[in-house]
């Protein structure tokens, strides 16, 4: 019989503005923010719970937040101390498990199935580890404690914040099949739609429906739509989280006024994609070169094409089908790679990222 894993995802409240709180008490209470400046068309990466009552939430442009809500105390951000305080909160995970997948700076899955820590409870694992980030941190985080990935991370938000929520092996199928299909991964508002016009709202209804028939519908994504809506994720904690891609962008405080004015800023970013990838080790080839652009309205669009060579006029050629696809002013630009990873191919090739 195989064994029940007991994954545990973390998720830190609010995390920017509960390090900026910890760090200045002076804004405790009041609606808070991190972002950038109003005036200089900066959006907002993530803001506390009373600045979240006037509607703010993250992605949101900062001119738009402060009209929401005139009070709005938007702090710059510090990515180093962020940094600081998230490994700081790595090392609390690591005490208990050495299967720890971070996915991003204030959130990460753990895979205590085999630790010996609190009796082996992962409830208790959760809570002691939530008690010692709030008192040795200065922060609080959130767990939710399930036998997937999937279901643990839809746990972690079921009772923020500082709480945690528990589905036990013998909770699961009923858990998801109440579970409304807006909390599945890759579900958003499109593909919500979709469903609902099918008369699926919950994972109940979604079961209604074969492999086949959602496979029709949502094409490569039916399949995942039919796993999760069964609680089958049988993903593994991965303990080396290695990179798919890496880019940079800019974003503008006047728009971009036309292709050209695009094409002059693309040997900055380049220069600064480079600088990026100089630290990044030779286990990594690069196969395609990315442009991403947002318009004036807000569109996004992305043009991508193989190459192995870092080269200029690849990016200027992607920039002009890209904004081909608008013809209008842009506000954001951006140039990135997309890798494969040589120790996950075993492939001893290696090639020199920079061509001249």
């Amino acid at each position: 019989m195989q064994s029940v894993r007991k994954i545990i995802h973390c998720d830190c409240d609010c995390f920017f503005a509960a390090v900026e709180m910890r760090d200045d008490p002076s804004l405790l209470g009041k609606p808070v923010a991190v972002g950038g400046d109003a005036e200089r068309r900066g959006v907002i990466s993530t803001c506390n719970y009373e600045a979240r009552r006037y509607g703010i939430h993250s992605a949101m442009a900062s001119a738009t937040a402060k009209r929401l809500c005139q009070d709005l105390l938007i702090v710059p951000h510090n990515m180093n101390k962020y940094r600081q305080v998230s490994q700081q909160i790595r090392e609390i995970f690591l005490e208990y498990t050495e299967r720890v997948e971070p996915l991003s700076l204030d959130e990460a899955y753990l895979d205590v199935s085999t630790s010996s820590h609190c009796r082996g409870s992962a409830t208790l694992i959760a809570e002691e580890i939530r008690r010692r980030v709030k008192k040795e941190v200065g922060i609080t985080i959130s767990a939710g404690i399930a036998p997937s990935k999937f279901l643990a991370k839809i746990a972690s938000d079921w009772n923020k914040p500082d709480g945690q929520f528990v589905i036990t092996p013998s909770q699961e199928d009923d858990f998801v099949r109440q579970l409304p299909v807006e909390k599945l991964f890759g579900v958003g508002k499109v593909t919500a739609k979709k469903l609902h016009h099918l008369g699926i709202r919950r994972c109940e209804d979604l079961r209604g429906y074969s492999i086949f028939e959602l496979s029709e519908r949502f094409g490569r994504f039916g399949k995942r739509l039919h796993e999760l809506a069964l609680g089958i994720d049988e993903r593994e904690v991965k303990t080396d989280h290695r990179r798919k891609s890496l880019s940079v962008e800019q974003t503008y405080a006047e728009d971009l006024s036309d292709l050209d004015a695009c094409l002059k800023q693309l040997p900055e970013l380049l220069v600064r994609l480079q600088q990026r990838l100089q630290k990044v080790d030779d286990s990594y080839l690069v196969t395609k070169l990315v442009v991403k652009m947002k318009f004036s309205n807000f569109s996004v669009t992305t043009m991508e094409c193989g190459s192995r060579s870092i080269r200029l006029t690849v990016f200027r050629d992607l920039c002009r089908q890209a904004y081909e696809r608008g013809n209008m002013p842009v506000r954001l630009l951006g140039l990135g790679v997309r890798f494969v990873d040589l120790l996950e191919q075993r492939n001893p090739l290696q090639l020199t990222l920079f061509d001249e």
